[in-house]
């Protein structure tokens, strides 16, 4: 049996741009997508805390050490600038290796960005 569970999350990460002309998407700092090992137009699943908003969308890969976090198309309505948000992306597995998996868990210093 397979089951879906959390490969990896970015915890409490700052939305540093909102660009609604853009087709859709979250950009982010490749550091950060290296840390919790996304790559780039893998699924996420992007939560706000001010609002309670989540959505579903693909990653672009930002510029390396930017910090940057943009909220691209749609979800810049639902996002704003300065929001803190979680960027959740999740694994099929064996029902009996999920038991043991352990997703990456990244925690970014929540003014820059920046892995502490």
């Amino acid at each position: 049996m397979q089951i879906q569970v959390v490969k990896s999350k970015i915890h409490r990460v700052r939305v540093t741009e909102a660009d609604l002309n853009y087709i859709g998407s979250i950009t982010i700092d490749e550091n950060l997508m290296d840390a919790a090992s996304l790559i780039e137009n893998e699924q996420v699943h992007v939560l706000n805390y001010r609002n309670g908003e989540r959505i579903i969308t693909y990653v672009i890969k930002g510029i390396r050490g930017s910090g940057i976090v943009c909220m691209n198309g749609p979800a810049a309505l639902k996002f704003a600038v300065g929001d803190n948000v979680i960027v959740l992306s999740y694994a099929d597995m064996d029902f009996e290796k999920a038991k043991s998996f352990k997703p990456k868990l990244v925690f970014p210093d929540t003014n820059t960005n920046k892995l502490k």
